[in-house]
């Protein structure tokens, strides 16, 4: 119970957005499976379904881009309740278009504005809480998703082979459904000048005049993790691609949509079993250090699937990612909230998670490539050391980070 105390006191617009996070995830169809998507029912090769996949992440990413700036300017709910519906109005379109490859430009249209709200929540949240109470607030956003992710994945792999249509019309009606709680009961967070002037000089948060980039190279550590973070975001990403593709060559492509479900739906169970457990033993280390174990676990969650042939292998395969992706996710929010200027927090939230993303974008490219070109199985071993390698940047970067601290007190 001394773990769940923590998130009994937070703002009453924590617990909404978290509710509205439940609901939305529990319709996230579309993305998490686009892999099978584009090459089991719209017949692209692996190669071309890469490149797809990485044209609709950019497109978030550019949506990101423009909704932060957005929402620091004229606001953050109203930024993020038309950018949603945008979205849910693209995978309508889908519902009807059937498995015409025309699709594909309406889902990178649907990714364009349904990732643009994303960032803004965490503005949001950010704008919300303070530095002793930030990591409790991300975890409970964090949990939200994955509690939908539970059921989501799990339907999703049900809906794609038998009712197409749905696939696209439930994600679009949860999204709807979720905005209706924010809508109703959630006050715009766009901090006043007042509240900025509150803020100590020597504060990371404290507010900065010009452009997004020139307040980001005032803060050199932080432009240094979010580089460092590409190698975490290319190696995680391979939840959705690399992995289930590679389910569907070792189990079949009848069977293994709905395995690959099944293990995001244990990646769901497991964060909702474990967060709060594993948030409040890593609470009093540093974010860099909890970020650096992320990349080890990650590193031997993926690099095991290399000898995986049998579905118990890749349900502990799951289990080990799982705890690096709970890891790396609220401490990333963490170490970009309380680096963010509050004039700035939709801007950098989106340029950072841009960055980072881009992880994203390149994986599926680089993965459909590496797989034309060698067996599948082969990418697992690749993963492996791309990750160790992150984890010891990360942890160069926390040495750093000492030294600086040490020097700055002599002095």
């Amino acid at each position: 119970m001394n773990s769940l105390k923590k998130y009994f006191n937070l703002p009453r617009s924590i617990y909404i957005l978290s509710l509205a996070r439940i609901i939305n995830s529990v319709g996230s169809f579309v993305y998490p499976l686009l892999a099978i998507l584009l090459t089991a029912k719209l017949g692209f090769s692996e190669e071309v379904s890469g490149r797809i996949t990485t044209i609709a992440i950019t497109a978030g990413g550019l949506g990101m881009l423009i909704g932060g700036k957005l929402a620091d300017k004229f606001g953050r709910k109203k930024v993020m309740v038309i950018s949603s519906l945008l979205g849910a109005v693209s995978f309508v379109i889908c519902a009807f278009l059937g498995t015409s490859r025309n699709i594909v430009f309406v889902i990178i249209a649907g990714n364009f504005f349904s990732i643009a709200q994303w960032p803004i929540v965490n503005a949001m949240v950010t704008d919300q809480t303070n530095k002793d109470n930030r990591q409790n607030a991300f975890s409970l956003l964090y949990l939200g998703t994955n509690i939908g992710m539970a059921v989501g994945p799990l339907m999703a792999g049900f809906l794609i082979n038998r009712y197409l249509i749905l696939f696209f019309l439930i994600d679009a009606i949860t999204t709807i459904i979720s905005l209706i709680p924010i809508m109703i009961f959630v006050k715009d967070t766009l901090p006043t000048d007042k509240q900025a002037r509150l803020i100590n000089e020597n504060d990371m948060e404290r507010a900065e005049k010009g452009g997004v980039i020139t307040a980001l190279f005032k803060r050199p550590m932080l432009v240094i993790f979010t580089i460092v973070s590409i190698i975490y975001t290319l190696v995680y990403a391979q939840y959705s691609f690399g992995l289930p593709l590679f389910v569907n060559n070792v189990l079949g492509i009848i069977k293994g949509p709905k395995i690959y479900g099944s293990l995001m739906t244990v990646n769901a169970i497991v964060v909702i079993i474990l967060t709060l457990f594993v948030i409040s033993f890593m609470g009093k280390i540093k974010p860099i250090i909890n970020i650096t174990i992320a990349g080890i676990l990650f590193a031997f969650g993926f690099g095991m699937l290399y000898f995986s042939k049998y579905i118990f292998l890749f349900v502990i395969s799951t289990f080990i990612w799982t705890l690096g992706e709970i890891i790396f996710t609220v401490n990333s929010s963490v170490v970009i909230a309380n680096n963010s200027p509050i004039s700035h927090r939709g801007r950098f939230n989106a340029v950072i998670t841009f960055v980072q993303e881009s992880g994203f974008a390149i994986a599926p490219l680089l993965t459909g490539l590496f797989i034309a070109h060698s067996a599948i199985q082969n990418l697992w071993w690749l993963i492996f050391l791309i990750s160790i390698t992150g984890s010891m940047l990360m942890f160069s970067l926390f040495l750093l980070e000492r030294y600086k601290t040490k020097k700055i007190k002599i002095n």
